[in-house]
């Protein structure tokens, strides 16, 4: 099915690298689902990096040594330059859409290694591009969610997780709703890697890192900033209200440190490119046209805009309605309340694309994939006593009692 969709792709989509990256995916799907057809015991596992060449390593590769990239890609490296040059990562006056930076500072770290580094040869042109940081960021947190929720029982196991979900996660990571925007793009990936690295820690029980990871996560862009509340909602209900409050207060503290020295030196710009154009109300207009609900509304002028935002504070309030009648209990059930409401956000929002919905799709896909092979770990060192033993036994006799 995916290289059905990957050849199908490029000749429905113009960006020339998402159709060079569907063409690569396409070959590398094809040779998953071939050795997939094997039988012996490795057969998975090649199958599994087969997927991951064809449709990552190889197009990422191609994309970071020839600078072929989505826009967003070269915002975030002029992001990290301004942010070298002026300690702030916004224009005060942006002349075309491609000079706004509509993300919150803390996406600009992507863009410092650009800032550091120049194009004269292929290393440091590679190492310069946000998206290889963007991946690493990515892995990174899901290796150290892995790592934080797998089980405390006596020796830990040596593989970290069962080869069954090491290949499920490397599948998925080589799936379209991966692959494309790690290669293309790769600016949500961080966001994401940090959303479930938060969930990971507040189901857990550890409020501090919880906390440090969300900061970290709302600090690249608001639309992270809902997640707050569920991980509070988990925190409380799996650890306490002080562990909650703790939590609350080193993501907001650890996110107003984040922003606030950019929000005091260019308020303007920061409130007109961060919030005002992915809304649709500032004076530039945004490419996030796709025909969502919201943007429908939106489209049908200013009372629909005003209907779109009522739908959209109406779903946020029914979700934390739910997050205080039903609090999540687990990394399962508080991923798929992010993801509800992120999906709400994104479908009523005055304007979105279809891409937004891939962030709380790879939340709930990811929290099952780690969730079942913590399950399918050994418990090492565990040992269960019978309060009595199942069959008495025999009591010796003397031979001069009988």
């Amino acid at each position: 099915m995916a290289a059905v969709w990957a050849a199908v792709f490029p000749l429905i989509t113009a960006p020339e690298p998402h159709r060079l990256w569907g063409m690569s995916a396409c070959l590398g799907y094809l040779c998953a689902a071939v050795a997939a057809l094997s039988s012996r015991p490795y057969g998975r596992a090649v199958s599994v990096w087969l997927a991951v060449g064809g449709a990552v390593a190889v197009p990422l590769a191609m994309f970071l040594l020839t600078g072929t990239a989505q826009s967003e890609v070269g915002v975030v490296e002029r992001s990290g330059l301004l942010t070298l040059r002026q300690a702030t990562p916004y224009l005060a006056d942006p002349r075309m859409v491609v000079e706004v930076t509509p993300y919150l500072p803390g996406m600009a770290m992507f863009g410092l290694p650009r800032a550091v580094l120049d194009d004269s040869g292929p290393l440091p042109r590679l190492l310069g591009d946000a998206r290889l940081w963007c991946a690493a960021t990515f892995l990174g947190c899901l290796w150290t969610a892995r790592h934080a929720t797998r089980r405390r029982v006596g020796r830990p196991s040596a593989a970290l997780g069962s080869a069954v979900s090491r290949d499920a996660v490397g599948a998925f990571v080589a799936s379209p709703v991966v692959a494309l925007p790690l290669c293309v793009s790769g600016v949500d990936l961080p966001l994401t890697g940090l959303l479930f690295l938060a969930l990971a820690y507040a189901a857990r029980r550890r409020p501090v890192a919880a906390g440090l990871a969300l900061a970290a996560a709302c600090s690249l862009k608001w639309t992270a900033w809902p997640a707050v509340a569920v991980v509070v909602a988990l925190l409380a209900h799996r650890g306490g209200t002080r562990r909650a409050v703790r939590g609350a207060a080193v993501a907001m503290g650890g996110t107003v440190l984040l922003v606030l020295p950019s929000a005091l030196l260019s308020p303007g710009p920061l409130l007109q490119q961060v919030f005002a154009f992915p809304t649709g109300r500032g004076p530039w207009e945004t490419p996030a046209a796709s025909p969502l609900p919201g943007r429908l509304l939106a489209d049908l002028g200013p009372a629909g805009w005003y209907a779109a935002v009522a739908l959209l504070l109406a779903g946020g309030l029914a979700v934390a309605v739910s997050l205080v009648a039903r609090p999540p209990h687990d990394l399962v059930s508080a991923a798929d309340r992010l993801a509800v409401g992120l999906c709400v956000a994104f479908l009523l929002a005055p304007a979105g694309r279809f891409g937004y919905l891939a962030l709380p799709i790879t939340l709930a896909v990811l929290a099952r994939l780690v969730d079942a092979g913590r399950r399918k770990e050994p418990t090492h060192g565990l040992v269960v006593r019978a309060s009595r033993p199942a069959h008495p036994a025999p009591v010796p006799v003397a031979w001069g009692a009988r």
